[in-house]
Parts: structure tokens; sequence; C-alpha cells
């Protein structure tokens, strides 16, 4: 039996070792096994519609998230970064009226914003002074009664359930296409109509969350994470609350 030289043992050790700590360190694929979905959760091996209704799923159970990019849509651009959970959410928009800050927690919806965009809001209620009133309402966080018209159009940024109902759709036939990254996660791609139909990438590491969403007709780009990272929400101080009761201004 002819002996090994001591450096080629070596040299093969080096190698198992290397290959041993890719795969139980950070799930990358075996060494040589030429699978993409080795050591995965196995969704990308499943049929495209079943790999949507597992993330929609995933991510309907999950406590929260976080939710930034663009939307366009009802005539407008918004820009979000918005952190979500069953009971409210907290984060900022930018819209053409300018940014502000939106939070709910239950019932109980705030805004806070520039006098910019509470001119642009009206809030001088119709024939008052509008710059005065709207100097008043910077940095303060104005309470929405739940039956202004100005609730329904900003709760749904806070609302997890109706934001990834609304977003998390692709349109036309569903296809895969291939195994991508996103911020070092792999993930698997699904499409509608072959890309035409907006894009979701699906992450292949763990629990199916979808990560990347890009709209079909160009209405936006979506990143999710900090999946299941719970965050603190409570209302703001009184001192730094409007509270004008059961309408707003100008509504």
């Amino acid at each position: 039996m002819t002996a090994i030289p001591q450096g080629r043992r070596r040299r093969a050790a080096l190698v198992s070792a290397i290959c041993a700590l890719v795969v139980t360190g950070t799930g990358l694929t075996a060494c040589g096994s030429g699978d993409p979905d080795a050591g995965t959760n196995g969704v990308g091996k499943l049929p495209a519609g079943t790999i949507e209704s597992r993330t929609r799923a995933a991510a309907k159970a999950a406590s929260a998230l976080r939710l930034s990019g663009t939307v366009v849509g009802n005539g407008g651009s918004y820009t979000l970064d918005m952190r979500l959970k069953s009971d409210g959410g907290t984060g900022s928009v930018t819209s053409k009226s300018g940014s502000f800050k939106v939070l709910r927690v239950g019932p109980h919806l705030f805004l806070k914003a520039g006098a910019d965009f509470w001119n642009q809001e009206g809030a001088d209620g119709g024939g008052g002074d509008s710059a005065a009133a709207a100097n008043k309402l910077e940095g303060k966080y104005v309470k929405v009664p739940t039956g202004d018209p100005a609730y329904k159009r900003f709760s749904g940024f806070t609302d997890k359930d109706v934001l990834l109902d609304s977003l998390l759709t692709l349109h036309g036939s569903l296809g895969t296409d291939g195994h991508h990254e996103q911020d070092g996660i792999r993930t698997i791609r699904i499409t509608g109509d072959k890309g035409s139909g907006g894009t979701l990438d699906v992450s292949l590491e763990g629990t199916p969350y979808p990560l990347s969403l890009v709209r079909a007709g160009n209405a936006g780009t979506l990143r999710m994470s900090d999946w299941g990272k719970d965050f603190s929400l409570a209302e703001p101080p009184k001192k730094e609350t409007v509270d004008y009761g059961k309408q707003l201004p100008a509504s």
C-alpha cells in the first residue's frame, strides 16, 4: 500500500475543514455538491404558486417586520420606512406633500410633520391663517380622529396585514427565475409573467419570508427585513400631542 505524502494529507484535511466550516457556519452549498438548494429550507424546489402561498403565510404569521422602499400608486409616489406589527406601526413617509412621521398604537393614529406639510393639508380649517395654524402644528404629534377621512388615508401605512395583502401580489402567470441573494441571504425569485408582472425574492434560509419586491408596472421596489424582531410602540407624551377631537381642520 502506497503511503500518502504528509503534505497532501495536510492539504486534504484543510479542504475538508473549510468545507465543513462553510456548510455548518453559513449554510452555503457543500463543496462540490453543485446543488443550489443544499442546506436551504427547501422552498426553492417547489412550484412558484406554492412558494408564493408559503411566503404569504409566513408573512402573515410574523409578529413584526420592517418595510422600506418606494410605492407608486393613486396618483402619487411614497417613500416608506416603516416598522410594523399586529397592533400598530411607526415610521416615516415621504410624498409630494413632504415628509411626515406616522404612528399608530392600537386604534390611535398620530401624524408628526413640519409646517410645509400642514400647509398642503389645509391646517387653517378653510379660511383662517394657514401659515400660522401650520406653524402651531410643526413638530407636534397630531392625533387623527377615527372618523376623519385622513384616518383611513394614513392608517394604511401602519397596518401590517393591509400593506402585505396589497403589496405581495404578482400579476399574471407565476414562474421562478433562479437563485439570487438579498443582503447576504440566499433567495429564490418568483415572477409574474416572466417579470413584467413583478418579482419577489423569498428567503431560502430559515422561514421563507419575502425579502424584496419589485412591483409590476414600475410601481415601486420594497425591502422587507427584521422579520419577527419586536420593537417598542407607545403613544407620544401628552405635551407633544395636539388633539382636535372629532375632526381635523379642513377635513
